[in-house]
């Protein structure tokens, strides 16, 4: 199989991300921050490298790094974390359910109101939308960076500067994003989720919440962290607080191979390299006349992400003959209904294309091929 579908998790991973978790079982075996003996102090070390070289790529403290289990689990924290009874929360018509789902369920329980601000391919409308529907009880704003399901890219530091003005905490998705374009709390980020295991190239089972320490962030579950062990209180500072349980040492530092794979490549080397994927793909599929590819001409700038339909066939049906061919695409809704109400493909969803670092233009070619082929037995 050739993997196009990197937006769900990337494959392959880098070799040396591979070496990492091999070497992490094989020596980093102790429990961080449980024991004062040598195995769990070097392995307490080394998951402190990882937070630092996450640290250092989005431009935060150390302490200001929580691992993960995903982006999901990241959100979750962010948002439950922040939000207070009888807040209002506005989300964009492009986020995942994993942002959506937590506001949602959040105002079911009656303890938020939220509203959602409708992304357009002119970016001060998209601003001027979200500023709209700010009202005195606003606590968050929570946006995704790039859509997994179009590939547009938000103007984050707009609806960042937004956020300033007003007071509100700034919750950024990265999940599609990071390891693509540059992210970094510099950009007015006040705290920032993303996955380990996509573009960043870590293991499955991996995340991060990186936060500027602007806004505090109630845990959402406590537990055992190593520290303040006498208190029944959860510890009240960072990473501790949101950092409940024996994290995924394993995961975590081959992580942090992951990002250093990504820093010594280059983000615009692996933008640049993917997006001319992306664009051979659209040149290529836009002859045939019952394509459509979900693409406005009045956007910038995508993320290096395609979603595209043949006509006549439901999107799970053309992902299943991709994949029956040798290709991984996805077809559906991409758990991300809003973004399919957005751009009008409800229910039928779309075939997504995403390229990684480790794909070529001979197997976009070979893609571009086996679609023409089904095209074409469609009319």
């Amino acid at each position: 199989m050739i993997n196009f579908d990197n937006s769900a998790t990337s494959f392959p991973k880098p070799a040396a991300v591979k070496k990492a978790v091999i070497t992490a079982m094989d020596r980093y075996g102790g429990n961080p921050g449980r024991s004062g003996h040598m195995i769990s102090l070097e392995t307490a070390k080394a998951v402190y490298a990882a937070r630092t070289t996450a640290a250092d790529f989005f431009d935060a403290e150390p302490d200001h790094v929580v691992f993960t289990q995903n982006c999901t689990h990241a959100l979750n924290m962010a948002i439950k974390g922040v939000a207070s009874d009888g807040c209002h929360i506005i989300v964009s018509s492009l986020e995942h359910n994993s942002a959506v789902r937590p506001v949602h369920a959040l105002s079911k329980q009656g303890k938020c109101t939220y509203s959602i601000a409708e992304v357009s391919a002119d970016e001060e409308v998209t601003v001027n939308n979200f500023r709209r529907l700010i009202t005195p009880q606003t606590r968050i704003i929570i946006c995704t960076i790039g859509s997994n399901v179009t590939g547009q890219i938000l103007p984050i530091e707009k609806i960042a500067k937004l956020c300033q003005e007003y007071g509100i905490c700034f919750i950024a998705d990265g999940a599609q994003a990071c390891g693509v374009i540059p992210v970094s709390l510099s950009q007015g980020i006040n705290i920032l989720c993303t996955a380990g295991h996509k573009a960043l190239y870590g293991p499955s089972g991996t995340g991060l919440l990186v936060t500027d320490g602007k806004f505090g962030i109630c845990p959402i579950m406590e537990g055992g962290t190593g520290s303040e062990s006498m208190l029944l209180d959860q510890p009240s500072f960072l990473p501790d607080s949101l950092e409940s349980g024996t994290i995924n040492t394993a995961g975590a530092i081959a992580l942090g191979t992951g990002i250093k794979f990504v820093k010594k490549l280059g983000i615009e080397k692996i933008y640049a390299h993917e997006s001319r994927l992306c664009e051979k793909f659209i040149s290529s599929i836009r002859t045939l006349n019952n394509v459509i590819v979900y693409r406005h001409e009045k956007v910038k700038k995508y993320l290096p992400v395609v979603s595209f339909n043949i006509e006549g066939l439901f999107a799970e049906e053309t992902a299943a003959k991709l994949s029956d061919a040798g290709f991984a695409l996805r077809g559906g809704l991409h758990c991300s209904g809003l973004a399919h109400t957005t751009i009008g493909t409800v229910p039928n969803g779309t075939v997504r294309f995403s390229p990684s670092v480790f794909n070529n233009e001979n197997e976009v070619a070979s893609l571009v091929s086996t679609i023409k082929r089904i095209a074409l037995s469609q009319k």
